[in-house]
């Protein structure tokens, strides 16, 4: 049975002088990939996190397909979805994709990759940072290489950070009620929500209903309860969370960010998971790389820095489509939608969107994995795999 939150009781007690080689703060996608990264490193790799692994959800959780088999979390997997489908007021267009996405289970998917990581775990509520020690609400943990995967309040970074509805983040909610479906239903309706998309995502018996909007100020909860009304589903079992949308630098103060601390979430589509996998994989070989005596940990900190930097450019065209999309007539976006369906555009749109964070070629054995040394000139669309 998972336990809410931290330990309690006669549990709660202190964590006692902890000196991993590794504290990976975070136990959701980025900090996952990262441990299961350093798996057979031959160092002592510490996972914290306020919540059991896997307890908490906060995506519709749906992501690549081909990513998923390559991290070996198949079994994971809910319902393949090779089609999405795009509404607008005026129309709708279905796409046969090049590739396909897939639902998946949060819960399944954690304990999966968690079992293919050599790693401990603790619950502990991290609260702040002192130079290489963390402290959090059961003491103190000392530790020269130090992963921020926390989300996007980045909350070992140095200074204060803003927060919403300043910040460059975007919100979404969702339902979960029963139901069903073949496609990844997408919309765009200004009478939904003024700046940002609704969805609709199946999940073999359970329909995954969302709102996001790019405004942080603006609510979702209405808009979400209005789809449901639209698709005839119970708005029930809600699940939300802030998301961010712009790039923020990789490696700062000493520290190494991985998933949505680092922006790592692409503007538009509002997807984080392949990308928190992506870049975690980056960071798990630069910190092999430092456990190995192959580098420094400040070596390793500007390699992945830069790695993840020279993928702004991608970042930057999605946040401009980011701020285009709501700003285009009903109608033209419509016959956009709908130009945009037709085989050789849908193939070079998405697979240069998958080009950006793109899947490993195959699953590796846990046993062979090698340190990877990222270039500060890697291109966009070069995978870490």
């Amino acid at each position: 049975m998972t336990r809410r939150a931290t330990l309690r009781g006669d549990e709660r007690t202190p964590l006692g002088d902890e000196r991993p080689d590794v504290l990976i703060c975070g136990a959701s996608f980025a900090g996952l990939a990262v441990a299961r990264e350093l798996a057979g490193a031959g160092a002592d790799v510490l996972v914290i996190d306020r919540y059991e692994i896997g307890e908490r959800a906060t995506s519709a959780c749906a992501a690549p397909t081909g990513w998923l088999h390559a991290m070996g979390v198949g079994r994971a997997i809910r319902q393949e979805l090779p089609c999405m489908a795009f509404h607008t007021p005026h129309g709708s267009a279905r796409y046969r994709l090049p590739w396909s996405w897939s639902s998946f289970d949060y819960r399944e998917l954690c304990r999966e990759l968690w079992a293919q990581s050599d790693a401990r775990f603790e619950i502990a509520k991290v609260q702040h940072r002192s130079g290489d020690t963390v402290h959090t609400d059961r003491g103190e943990i000392t530790a020269p290489l130090i992963v921020d995967a926390l989300g996007w309040r980045r909350v070992l970074g140095p200074g204060e950070n803003v927060q919403p509805p300043d910040a460059l983040i975007s919100r979404g909610l969702e339902v979960h009620p029963h139901g069903g479906g073949v496609d990844l239903d997408c919309w765009i309706d200004r009478s939904v929500v003024r700046y940002g998309y609704a969805w609709s995502v199946p999940a073999a018996g359970e329909q995954r209903v969302g709102v996001g909007s790019y405004e942080p100020r603006h609510h979702v909860k209405e808009p979400t309860k209005d789809m449901a009304r639209r698709l005839d589903v119970d708005a029930v079992r809600y699940q939300g969370n802030w998301f961010p949308h712009a790039l923020r630098p990789a490696a700062e103060d000493g520290v190494f960010f991985a998933g949505d601390s680092a922006g790592h979430c692409l503007p538009l589509s509002g997807e984080g998971i392949r990308t928190a996998f992506y870049f975690g994989i980056a960071c798990g070989r630069e910190l092999r790389g430092v456990l190995a005596g192959e580098r420094t940990r400040e070596q390793a900190l500007a390699a992945y820095g830069a790695f993840s930097a020279s993928h702004a450019h991608a970042f930057r065209m999605m946040g401009r489509l980011q701020r285009w999309v709501p700003a285009l007539p009903p109608r033209a976006l419509t016959a956009l939608i709908a130009l945009a369906g037709r085989r050789r555009p849908c193939t070079w749109a998405f697979d240069r969107y998958l080009g950006i964070a793109p899947p490993p070629a195959a699953p590796r054995d846990l046993e062979s994995r090698v340190p990877w040394r990222p270039s500060p000139t890697t291109s966009a669309g070069s995978s870490p795999a």
